[in-house]
């Protein structure tokens, strides 16, 4: 029951860190060349959620991988 909990707590914290790193990457790129006028609100919320997809992503990539590796001694 300790390690559902413990699990749970590394995923909140990967997701959170790699959502804030996708945020901080994605503040690199000059969109407002790509933007209509008048629709900062609109391409914000496109950001957040773009950052929140990529970042997403990236933490189950890593959470999967580090599950499967704690997994693989199992094996033998």
């Amino acid at each position: 029951m300790v390690d559902f909990g413990v699990q749970a707590l590394i995923s909140i914290i990967s997701h959170l860190l790699f959502i804030s790193i996708t945020w901080w990457a994605l503040q690199g790129i000059n969109y407002e060349k790509w933007m209509k006028p008048n629709k900062v609100t609109q391409i914000r919320l496109l950001l957040i959620l773009v950052t929140i997809a990529i970042g997403s992503a990236v933490s189950n990539f890593f959470l999967d991988y580090l599950f499967l590796s704690q997994r693989l001694p199992m094996l033998w």
